[in-house]
């Protein structure tokens, strides 16, 4: 016994030292250019960049703080994430579990009925033997695999990659609720402020109405001109129909963005918002920290790398030691005596030679995933630039139209006053009057929205940047 022992430590001392000679590669990260990744003219040496402000230092209005807080906790896509999350962590505690020999236990009665016609069957029955054979049998199995060349060990960080990957796509969720919940917040509270300014515009149409019925009385214009008024009107009313109904829909949306059923939504006023953070972008290379999908590409590409040090090792021997043991009699009083113990132990090297091509296939496609991983990891870095790029665009146009559409606002607001001066005194025509209020009331209505799409590209600029999740 105390040779098979010495034996058994021999083998695993062994299997100790070859691990030394493990082959895996080691994932270092490619080197990715990232000097250009954003579209401006302003090149930034700044590492701070707006993602690093918290989403409450941003968004600082108390109720789309709580919409926030209750999306995050509420939001079902984040629930659903949330259960990827404990799939990839039990897988990831597998993986670590790799290390550790597997051992079972059983319990079984074997019966047999011999041929009395065969063999071993005639023998004893004409020794007067029974040629039913009764056995009782008590076992543990143990099995375990040296980690030579690194599989287990490679397998444990593709393991430990892929919880990661899926603990960044989580990320990846609550970045894109949050700047969803609050784009949708703005857009309702430039809805309502519409709704104000076409509910005061038709106040005016309906004194329009009567100014021009009072000027037809007098001669100073035809049944046309009043006709043409109310019909600017109901115009007026059908636009006010139509936000009341964007209203309801953007309710409706952010009531599923918070995991409840569609209900009414508190909310302050479009005028007392401040969206106004301070622009940095900070150096291109931090998105592969802060971009949530761009670091679970990342993870992605370790997994799959990995996974390829894990297909090439199956081209090298496995050393795999087996031990059985337990009880086992053909008399049920005897099973638990001494004399019924036994144990064996098998251990040694396992080449693989001809197995139908299927250690070079699984090879060859490990190879092809990895290759793609990496490429998906580029690809999400270049669309994080273009996303920071579009969205920088969007906030800087949007800046340049708010200057200008308000100037724009106030002349037209001018031309209306001068053209209900001058309808009054004959000296312009109702068409004129009509095209200058409805290009007013257009051109109010889009200052707004010019107002709210500068703060969707700051919310845009935000997420592309990777902030939210922090």
């Amino acid at each position: 016994m105390k040779n098979k022992l010495i034996k058994i430590a021999v083998v695993v001392i062994t299997a100790t030292v070859m691990q030394s000679c493990f082959v895996a590669k080691k994932y270092n990260r490619p080197e990715l250019k990232t000097e250009n990744l954003y579209r401006t003219e302003v090149v930034s040496n700044d590492t701070t960049s707006l993602a690093n402000v918290a989403w409450d230092l941003v968004f600082t209005d108390p109720l789309l703080q709580g919409y926030i807080k209750k999306g995050l906790n509420n939001n079902l896509d984040i629930r659903i994430a949330m259960q990827n999350i404990q799939a990839a962590e039990a897988t990831m505690r597998q993986g670590k579990a790799g290390y550790f020999p597997t051992l079972s236990v059983g319990a079984d009665w074997t019966h047999q009925e011999l041929s009395k016609n065969s063999q071993l069957g005639n023998l004893i029955s004409r020794g007067g033997g029974a040629t039913n054979v009764d056995q009782y049998q008590f076992t543990g199995n143990l099995s375990w695999e040296a980690d030579i060349w690194g599989k287990i060990r490679s397998n444990k960080r593709a393991a430990n990659a892929a919880y990661l990957q899926t603990t960044a796509a989580n990320q990846v969720v609550k970045t894109q609720l949050i700047a969803t919940l609050a784009a949708t917040y703005y857009q309702l509270l430039s809805v309502d402020a519409q709704i104000k300014l076409t509910e005061r515009t038709l106040i005016n149409r309906n004194q329009s109405i009567e100014t021009i019925v009072a000027l037809k009385a007098a001669g100073n214009v035809t049944e046309v001109g009043v006709k043409q008024t109310e019909a600017q009107k109901y115009a007026t009313e059908i636009i006010l129909a139509d936000l009341k109904n964007n209203s309801i829909i953007l309710e409706n949306t952010m009531s599923i963005l918070m995991g409840e059923a569609s209900a009414k939504i508190e909310r302050s006023t479009f005028e007392t918002q401040s969206l106004q953070p301070t622009i940095t972008l900070g150096v291109p290379a931090t998105l592969l920290r802060n971009r949530p999908d761009v670091i679970a590409a990342e993870y992605n590409f370790i997994s799959s790398f990995e996974q390829t040090n894990v297909a090439k090792s199956n081209f090298y021997p496995t050393l795999k030691l087996t031990a059985t043991g337990g009880l086992q009699s053909i008399d049920l009083k005897e099973w638990f005596s001494a004399n019924s113990l036994f144990a064996n132990v098998i251990t040694g090297l396992t080449q693989p030679i001809f197995n139908q091509r299927q250690i070079k296939t699984r090879f060859e496609i490990a190879k092809a995933n990895q290759e793609k991983a990496y490429l998906q990891f580029e690809q999400s870095l270049l669309t994080a630039g273009k996303e920071v790029s579009d969205a920088l665009a969007q906030y800087n146009n949007e800046t340049y139209k708010l200057t200008v559409r308000g100037k724009q606002v106030a002349a037209l607001n001018k031309a209306t006053d001068y053209s209900d001066e001058l309808l009054t005194y004959g000296l312009a025509n109702y068409l004129e009057v009509l095209t200058v209020k409805d290009n007013a009331l257009n051109a109010e209505l889009s200052l707004i929205d010019n107002k709210f799409q500068q703060y969707k590209a700051i919310i845009q600029l935000y997420r592309a940047l990777g902030g939210g999740w922090q």
